[in-house]
C-alpha cells in the first residue's frame, strides 16, 4: 500500500515535469536458487548486476529515471526460489525515435546476460507502457497498472504458506537468511530527485503506519506468522 502511494505521487509528478517522456516495463530473472544461503548471495549479485545494467551507455543515454522491486516466489513444485526484479522505467521520446536508441527484448536480454556475467540465457521481458489507441486517461491507466505490479509485495504469504509445518517453517528460515538486509525496493534518476522533493520517507524504513501527509484512519496491516502449539495434536500449527 505505501509503495503504490508514494510512487503515484512521484510517477504524476514525473509526467507532469516529463509530458513527453515514455514508459517502459522491464522484468529480469535468474535461475532458481534451493536454500537461503543460494538466494542470499543471488539477491546480492542481482543488485550488483542492475547497477552494472543501468550504467551501460545504451541504457543510461535515454534515462529519466526507474522504480525497481525485487520480488521472490516460491516453486511449489520443487521447492526452489525464483528471485527476479520488475523494473519501470521512464525514457526520453527520443528511445523510439531515434536510430540506434531503441533496445530489442533481445538487447535487453544480451545487456542482462552481461550485466549479471551469467553462462546461460537468462529469461528477460521488456514491454511499452501504452495502449493500443493513444487515448490519454487510458494510458495514465496503464502506467498506474505498471505501477501497481512493480509496487507489489517483495514477498507474500500465500506463495509459501502451504500448511506443512516443516516445509512452512523452512522456507521462513531460507527468505529470512536469503533477505535479511537486501534492499527490495528503490528509486533511480528523476524519480530519485522527487522522492526527495516531495520530503517522503524512507520507502522500507520509513513510518510504516502513515502513508500519507494527512491523518488517515486506515492503517496497513501487519501480517506474521504464528506457530502455536496445540496440545490434543501434540504439534505446531501455523495460523
Amino acid at each position: 500500500m505505501k509503495r503504490s502511494i508514494q510512487t503515484t505521487k512521484i510517477v504524476e509528478e514525473v509526467i507532469r515535469q516529463k509530458p513527453k517522456a515514455r514508459w517502459i516495463f522491464l522484468t529480469i530473472t535468474v535461475k532458481n536458487v534451493f536454500d537461503g544461503e543460494a538466494l542470499d548471495k543471488s539477491l546480492k549479485a542481482m543488485a550488483e548486476g542492475f547497477r552494472r545494467l543501468m550504467l551501460y551507455k545504451k541504457v543510461k543515454q535515454n534515462m529519466v529515471g526507474f522504480m525497481r522491486s525485487t520480488e521472490v516466489t516460491v516453486n511449489k513444485k520443487d521447492g526452489s526460489y525464483n528471485q527476479h526484479m520488475h523494473v519501470l522505467m521512464c525514457v526520453e521520446s527520443a528511445y523510439f525515435n531515434t536510430k540506434g536508441a531503441y533496445l530489442s527484448q533481445v538487447d535487453w536480454t544480451s545487456l542482462w546476460k552481461k550485466a549479471m556475467k551469467l553462462d546461460y540465457v537468462p529469461v528477460v521481458h521488456i514491454e511499452a507502457v501504452k495502449n493500443k489507441k493513444r487515448n490519454k486517461k487510458k494510458e495514465v491507466t496503464a502506467i498506474q497498472a505498471a505501477v501497481q505490479e512493480t509496487a507489489k509485495y517483495s514477498v507474500k504469504d500465500s506463495d509459501y504458506l502451504t500448511g506443512n509445518l516443516a516445509n512452512d517453517l523452512e522456507v521462513v528460515k531460507d527468505l529470512e537468511e536469503g533477505l535479511y538486509r537486501k534492499r527490495m525496493f528503490s528509486y533511480g534518476g528523476l524519480l530519485k530527485e522527487i522522492h526527495k522533493q516531495l520530503n517522503l520517507d524512507d520507502i522500507e524504513d520509513g513510518d510504516l503506519v502513515r502513508v500519507d501527509d494527512e491523518d488517515s484512519d486506515v492503517e496497513e496491516k501487519a501480517y506474521s506468522i504464528v506457530a502455536q502449539w496445540n496440545w490434543k495434536a501434540q504439534n505446531y500449527f501455523i495460523r
